[in-house]
Formats: structure tokens, C-alpha cells, sequence
């Protein structure tokens, strides 16, 4: 048994306990003797002994409900040990790590008092039925230690004796912005700080994906578990459901939207649609029952701006691709990946879907993400591009713990949390005008093209997301390209491309990688568009490429040619004031060769051409045309709309049939020339919203 003299207690603790009225004094006594002798045991705990980095062992006490926490031991530098040390915390909530705490004992104190206080608080702990863990001793630095343990302790731990302060553990990170991040975002000093111009908190994202640990430090209380699961068996029967593995998909996607420090909107909050299994499996029944709650639940509570992130893919679905359309007439931005197959993502669904906006990877050096066999898909379904090699996020291992992940889930991520500071911006902004928005605000031209198959280079946007600053202005045109598939080979082969039901097609033009072909032209359908190309006998298929923009209240018709008065030529127009030329197209069912060209509000073309002029009715937009001709022994001429002017129409021409056609890349128009003939040009048409002018009577512009 342990000696010790005995000391003389002071006035708060009682000298001899008080009898209960039913209970017997010896009761009493037989309790309360043990206890001082543990107390007094406690306090001539050898030095010495342990605590030099070693985890503590859980002691089997336990306190009587109602006994006191004050500890007997008085404090030698004189402070009233009832007033409690300073309890300090991170300032930064979302930093903060409760639950582990560094105690800082006085300058003063020796080891053998930092030992004896790691005993007292562990012992008093378990005594009230709570575990403790020590992590780690000081000496050198400051005098104390790390322990794990419970909150509900704090106010005992923080009156005991030697004590300076106790600070709650918090997290420090790095202060390199994460790449991605970086990227996505442009500003003077892209090193320090990542800087968007909102948060995105008036957006609401739900993600059809994996469950979420959603009380993890990046994502804790940005995320509503909706009592929606629709996810297939596992696979195998030896699988076991881990829930850091059931939640590790979805987790770390969560992070990447609106993270705390991984996010790219950083106030967006989100909802949780369950239909992928701890394997990140699901099937196209379960995800049409997702979209099947959304719609039913925003019939039942309309919500504005609304996106939903498709973080998957599956083989083409036509069921899936149709439902994704109907909700996306709905208002709803659909976001969803391009799928990691180093494939063609029209292949897949609901990728392939036009009125999805789907998103291919890149990496660090704004080149396709590609690993082995693996890598993003590619190709003409592809709307744009953005990071999604290594990106950190939350993982599910721990509530604090990051991990990295690669794939095409993360560029939609990336691409959905871009769509939430947008949306967040303009909340009545279209899905048909955001997804414009972010063509005409990502980063042109940044990706070597090599690096996707041979058959897709043509086709493939070479885009990477970003986020502008300022935000664009009101009523600015914007366009996109949009490419057919290939036709087949037969002579009377056609293919034909769309617009989006809110887009007004601008023009139409077609092209043959060997140059043969016979021109196109633009059909209107039940109110609908399509731009139609026309293969030629030896060709290896054409595509039909359309010009698809948006601009409020544009209505365009389609004026075919006839022959003008000297009997040579056709001349297909404008003939309304209030209409502006901004396109030109044409075919031949017999002899074909890029003979149109446009002039001012008109197309000229040869009498065995006919040639269509695309006429839209829009009061506050001027056009003109622009022209760039071949020089030397160039294989593409380019003519480029001026800063300001968007490019609207695009067309070949040339003396001869040596050109494979014209296409628009971004405010470009390019010609492919197969070095024969002479005379080839590049003619694009260039719009742009009429300036107007200042009226000194009504002191307006």
C-alpha cells in the first residue's frame, strides 16, 4: 500500500461525509475510504514510469454519481483552483477538431508534474465512464500533451493543477492552391488564393451517386440525405459493406462541389439521390427512379436554380437519355460525366444525351486524363472539359481525412460547381444559356489534340471550364458548333445535326475529310431546324455541322435562291429591313463545288447551285461579313471574328471543288484546302449587338 502523510484539507471538501437519512454512516465510510486512498495514491505516483509518447491504457474506474470533480491537490502558485484555466479553440469553425486537445501546463512544471496530471485527468475520466488516449508528450517546445478524449471532461480537465491553458486540436493546411482550383478560376495571384465571385449558395445540387458521410468536416451540414435508395445487390458474396468504402464514390464528389477547402461553390448545398451500391454499381432502372423523385419532388416544391450531377455512365440508354431530356425541359441543368473508357462518349448514356452537359477530364497539364487502357472519353457528345486528374477531396475513411481521386465524376463535379456560382449569379439564366455561357467562358485551345483518338480529333471541342470575372453581360449572343455523326458511304448518304430546343440555328455547313460531298442546307420540321449534309459518290462520309446560338427573340427563316436577272447566278436574301444575313449554305444533287459566297445581306451562288440564306429577325444585332483568303500552299485558311463580334456563319468557297468544306471552331471559321484549285477563302459572318447610340433629347443611349 502506497504512503503518504497525511495534509490538512481545505474548506470546500468535506472532513467527514454526512450521513444519507437511509442510508448507515458505516455505508458511507466504507466508500469513501478507498477513494482517498486512490487520491492519495495518485498523488505519489512514482516519476518516471510511462507517458514518454505512450498511448494510455483505459483504467477500470468509475465515480458514484453526484461526487465532486474538484481536485484535492492545491495548486502551488497560488490561483484559485476553482476558477478554470483558459479554454481556447480555432476561429475557423470548419478547422476545428473536437475531441483532441493540447494541454499546455505552466513553464514552470517538471516532468514529474506532467506525469502526474496525464494520470490525474485519465483517471478521473475513466471514472466517470469516459475513455481516454494519449497521444503525445512534450517537453522541449511547450510542457504538456495531446489526449483524446470527450468534450463533456473539458471543465474538470481545465481546474486541475500546473495548468495554463487548454487549446481544442484544429487542422492546418498547405497554402498552395489545390491545381484544380487554380485553374478553373483565373486571378492576378493564382498562388494565394482561390477567389470565385460567389459561393454559389443560392444553388441547390442533387447527386446521383453513392451514399455520403455527410458529417465530414468539408461537407457537414451542406448535405440532405433525401429517403431515396434505389441500388442493385452487391457483387459477390464474400463482399462486405464497409461504410467508408459505401460512401467513398459520393464523398469525395460532394468535396468537390462544395467542399469546405476541396469545393469549387463553396456555400452550393446538396442532396443525396442513392442509386449506386458500395461497389459504385447501379443500373438504368434505378437511375430513371431517380429522376422520377426529382421531378415528383419539385412538382410537389418547385426549386430555382437546380442542378443535377450524373456522376456515371452506362451503355447508351434511349429510356435514360429521354428522361434526362424531359427533366431538362423542365429548367433543370443536367450535368453528367463523359465516362473513363477512352472511348467515343456518344457510346454511353447519359452522356450522349445533347440537352446533358458532359464533361471530359483533363489533367495538371490541361491534357486529356489518360492512365493505361483508361482515360476520358471524347468526341463530338463532349460539351467541354475540366480537371479531374488527382483531385483531392473528402474521403470517407475518417471525418477528416482527404484522399484523391481521378475520373470524369470529378470534371462534372467540377463543371456542376462552375454552373452554381453561374446560376447563383443570374438565377433565371436557361439551361440552353448556361451551358453557353460556360463554352464562351473556358479556355480555348489548351489541349493538344493528339492526345485523343485519331477518329475523334476533328470533332472534339478542345475547351477547358472556367469561371470569368466579371460576370458576362445581359444579352450577349453566343454560339456553339455542333456536329452531326458521320454518314454512311452510299452516295445518297446524309447526316444531320441538331440544336437544343431553346437554340435558334444561325447557319449550316458540311465536311468530307477527302473533300467529296455535295453541300447542305437547312430543313424546318414540325417548328424545329436540322442542317442537313449530302454525301458524294467515293467519299468516306460527311458531316453536317451547325451553328446553334442564343439570343432573346431571335426567330430566323430560311430563304432558298432563284435565278437573278443575267440568268448565271442565284441570289437567295434578306429581303426585310428588319432581318440580318448570318448564314449562307448550299447544294447540288448533280456537279457540287463551293461556289456561294456571302455579300452583304445576300448569298451569290452558281445557277447549278442552290443556295439558302439563314435571316433572322433581331432589331438590335448588326452582322458583317469577313474574309480571308488562301496564301501559298496553306492546307486551312481561318477567318476570325473580331473581340466583340460572334462568329455566326461559316463557309467555303473557292473557283474549283478542292475544299473539304468549312467548319466554326469557337469564333473561328475554318476551310480545309486540299492544296489544288486556287481561290480558296475562309468567309465567316460576325454578329454582334447593336451599340446604341446616345439621343440628346432624351438624355439616353
Amino acid at each position: 500500500m502506497c504512503q503518504k502523510p497525511p495534509r490538512e484539507l481545505n474548506a470546500s471538501e468535506n472532513r467527514t461525509p454526512e450521513p444519507q437519512s437511509d442510508q448507515p454512516l458505516s455505508d458511507n465510510m466504507g466508500s469513501f475510504w478507498p477513494r482517498l486512498l486512490i487520491l492519495f495514491c495518485s498523488a505519489s505516483f512514482p516519476a518516471g514510469s510511462h507517458f514518454a509518447g505512450e498511448q494510455l491504457t483505459d483504467l477500470p474506474f468509475a465515480f458514484e454519481e453526484g461526487e465532486s470533480l474538484q481536485d484535492p491537490e492545491v495548486e502551488p502558485t497560488g490561483r484559485n483552483q476553482n476558477k478554470p484555466a483558459p479554454f481556447r479553440r480555432s476561429n475557423a469553425d470548419a478547422w476545428r477538431l473536437p475531441g483532441q486537445y493540447i494541454v499546455v501546463l505552466k513553464e514552470s512544471a517538471h516532468k514529474s508534474q506532467i506525469e502526474r496530471t496525464i494520470h490525474r485527468l485519465s483517471t478521473k475520466a475513466a471514472r466517470h465512464g469516459y475513455m481516454s488516449e494519449l497521444v503525445m508528450v512534450f517537453h522541449e517546445v511547450f510542457k504538456g500533451f495531446v489526449i483524446k478524449m470527450s468534450s463533456d471532461v473539458l471543465d474538470m480537465a481545465l481546474r486541475l493543477p500546473h495548468l495554463e491553458y487548454i487549446e481544442e486540436d484544429s487542422s492546418l493546411f498547405a497554402q498552395t492552391i489545390p491545381w484544380n482550383l487554380n485553374r478553373i478560376v483565373h486571378s492576378e495571384n493564382t498562388a494565394e488564393q482561390y477567389s470565385p465571385p460567389n459561393n454559389g449558395e443560392l444553388a441547390e445540387v442533387y447527386l446521383l451517386d453513392t451514399s455520403v458521410q455527410t458529417n465530414h468536416r468539408e461537407i457537414e451540414g451542406k448535405v440532405y440525405v433525401t429517403e431515396f435508395e434505389r441500388v442493385p445487390e452487391e457483387d459477390g458474396a464474400r463482399f462486405y459493406r464497409q461504410a467508408n468504402k459505401c460512401d467513398s464514390h459520393g464523398t469525395h464528389t460532394a468535396g468537390v462541389v462544395s467542399g469546405r477547402d476541396s469545393g469549387v461553390a463553396k456555400g452550393a448545398n446538396m442532396r443525396t439521390v442513392r442509386i449506386l451500391n458500395c461497389q459504385g454499381r447501379g443500373t438504368v432502372s434505378g437511375a430513371l427512379a431517380g429522376l422520377e423523385f426529382i421531378r415528383k419532388t419539385l412538382i410537389v416544391q418547385p426549386y430555382k436554380p437546380l442542378i443535377v450531377l450524373l456522376p456515371f455512365v452506362g451503355g447508351f440508354s434511349q429510356t435514360l437519355n429521354s428522361a434526362c431530356r424531359q427533366l431538362a425541359w423542365t429548367g433543370v441543368a443536367l450535368i453528367a460525366a463523359a465516362g473513363n473508357q477512352k472511348d467515343d462518349a456518344c457510346l454511353y448514356s447519359p452522356a450522349s444525351e445533347p440537352e446533358v452537359i458532359t464533361v471530359g477530364s483533363t489533367n495538371y497539364n490541361n491534357q486529356p486524363s489518360t492512365t493505361g487502357t483508361v482515360g476520358t472519353n471524347s468526341g463530338r457528345c463532349v460539351d467541354i472539359f475540366a480537371p479531374g486528374d488527382d483531385i483531392v477531396s473528402a474521403s470517407s475513411d475518417c471525418v477528416t481525412c482527404f484522399t484523391s481521386k481521378s475520373g470524369t465524376s470529378q470534371s462534372a463535379a467540377h463543371v456542376a460547381g462552375i454552373a452554381a456560382m453561374i446560376m447563383n449569379a443570374d438565377p433565371n439564366i436557361t439551361v440552353t444559356e448556361l451551358r453557353q455561357r460556360l463554352i464562351h467562358d473556358s479556355t480555348k485551345k489548351a489541349i493538344n489534340d493528339v492526345w485523343f483518338p485519331e477518329e475523334q480529333r476533328l470533332v472534339t471541342p478542345n475547351r477547358i471550364a472556367r469561371l470569368t470575372l466579371p460576370v458576362l453581360m445581359d444579352n450577349q449572343l453566343l454560339c456553339r458548333t455542333v456536329w452531326s455523326k458521320r454518314s454512311g458511304l452510299a452516295r445518297s448518304a446524309k447526316a444531320t445535326a441538331h440544336c437544343n430546343k431553346d437554340e435558334e440555328m444561325f447557319s449550316c455547313s458540311s465536311f468530307s475529310k477527302n473533300g467529296k460531298r455535295r453541300g447542305e442546307h437547312i430543313e424546318e420540321e414540325q417548328a424545329a431546324k436540322k442542317c442537313i449534309a449530302h454525301n458524294a459518290f467515293g467519299s468516306d462520309g460527311v458531316y453536317a455541322i451547325a451553328r446553334c446560338c442564343s439570343w432573346p427573340r431571335a426567330e430566323c427563316l430560311i430563304n432558298a435562291s432563284s435565278v437573278a436577272d443575267d440568268g448565271t447566278t442565284q441570289v437567295a436574301g434578306c429581303p426585310h429591313k428588319d432581318y440580318v444575313l448570318t448564314g449562307c449554305s448550299s447544294h447540288s444533287f448533280t456537279k457540287f463545288g463551293d461556289t456561294t459566297k456571302p455579300q452583304a445581306n445576300k448569298c451569290l451562288g452558281q445557277k447549278e447551285t442552290t443556295s439558302h440564306a439563314t435571316c433572322c429577325q433581331a432589331a438590335s444585332l448588326e452582322c458583317k461579313v469577313k474574309e480571308q483568303r488562301r496564301t501559298g500552299q496553306m492546307e486551312k485558311v481561318l477567318a476570325s471574328c473580331d473581340e466583340g463580334w460572334t462568329l455566326t456563319g461559316c463557309s467555303a468557297y473557292s473557283h474549283g471543288s478542292h475544299t473539304h468544306g468549312a467548319y466554326p471552331v469557337d469564333n473561328t471559321c475554318v476551310v480545309m484546302s486540299s492544296g489544288k484549285g486556287k481561290g480558296a477563302a475562309a468567309i465567316a459572318i460576325c454578329c454582334r449587338r447593336r451599340e446604341l447610340k446616345s439621343d440628346p433629347n432624351l438624355g439616353l443611349e
